[in-house]
């Protein structure tokens, strides 16, 4: 057993090294839990004990104050509004950004039909956060709602040429419906004059009379081949002409589209050598395009599918048919019969 001595030359030393560690540390940092063990400990250490605690007295009764301020101090509510949730907020500005033509008041009163009660002013001031303009700066049809409102009576029409291996310039013009994204290849020529195109106008527009839906519309650029004579063809059946923007391709983009399609899927890969092979290449091309090639702006199905017989099965087919068409470049496959 250590003597009497001793231990109090243990406590001397302990000591020491505390005043030693105080000289380092500016302010020690103190939790909740030591807070409580050094009031406690204050109550047994009497006389000169006090001089190994790291407070003084009055830092004791500082954290004694606190306690009894906070016992005796409510939580209260913030004044002001309550914050506006996030999805809220977010559901404000999807109805502002779906219907343009709707101002502060009908959103307040289409939220108040789901269920959500909100204010006018509310509704106000989030619009306002999110720069989002009022409904008379904002009430505009866009380009892209026009089409998407008129695509089933709308028509757009657009050249492209292509290179021949002797290298001659051939042009084609061809129709593509929005609604359905089903191509009418016009023709193909070396000399694309009005007489020749207005020629291809009227011979299209005898094959949509037939049409359930009439076209209403017209889309295509300003190439200085579209003649009066071609579009008067049009307006005679009660079509309305709309010419696209200069070097603007993006407002034709569904026959900008189209092209690059035929491109990558059909004439970047074959030597065309007269126009006789190049209408025979489109025609094949163009039938597989509308009857058989999925479209993703369609779910996946053509423009005029054909009718054929469809299993609904997770499990692939025993039996596929193949048809090569334009010598194998193109496969379509079918459930063998």
């Amino acid at each position: 057993m250590r003597s009497r001595e001793f231990k109090e030359l243990e406590i001397v030393v302990l000591r020491h090294e505390l005043v030693v560690l105080r000289r380092q540390v500016a302010r020690a940092r103190l939790t909740e839990p030591d807070r409580v063990f050094l009031a406690a400990a204050s109550r047994l250490l009497r006389g000169t004990g006090w001089q190994s605690l790291l407070v003084r007295p009055d830092t004791l009764l500082g954290w004694h104050r606190q306690l009894v301020r906070r016992r005796w101090t409510y939580a209260g509510r913030r004044p002001g509004r309550p914050r506006v949730s996030e999805q809220l907020g977010e559901l404000v500005l999807r109805l502002a950004h779906e219907n343009p033509r709707w101002g502060y008041q009908r959103i307040v009163g289409e939220l108040a039909g789901v269920g959500v009660r909100v204010s006018a002013t509310t509704v106000a001031k989030i619009l306002r956060q999110a720069d989002v303009p009022p409904a008379g700066a904002r009430a505009g049809l866009c380009w892209r709602e026009f089409l998407r409102a008129q695509a089933q009576s709308m028509i757009a029409c657009d050249f492209f040429t292509v290179e021949t291996l002797w290298l001659g310039r051939l042009y084609v013009l061809f129709f593509i419906e929005l609604g359905s994204r089903r191509v009418h290849l016009a023709g193909c020529t070396a000399n694309p004059s009005g007489a020749w195109t207005a020629q291809q106008a009227r011979q299209l527009a005898w094959s949509l009379s037939e049409r359930l839906t009439p076209i209403r519309f017209l889309v295509h650029d300003r190439d200085s081949k579209f003649s009066r004579v071609f579009d008067e063809v049009f307006r005679s059946d009660g079509v309305e002409i709309i010419r696209t923007p200069f070097r603007a391709p993006q407002a034709n983009a569904f026959a900008e589209r189209w092209v690059g399609t035929v491109r990558r899927d059909c004439l970047d890969w074959i030597l065309i050598v007269s126009r006789r092979q190049l209408e025979q290449v489109l025609r094949v091309y163009v039938d597989h395009y509308n009857s058989h090639r999925p479209h993703r702006a369609l779910d996946l199905t053509p423009p005029t599918p054909e009718r054929r017989l469809r299993l609904v099965s997770s499990h692939p087919p025993d039996h596929l048919h193949r048809r090569d068409l334009l010598g194998g470049l193109i496969h379509e496959y079918a459930l063998a019969a």
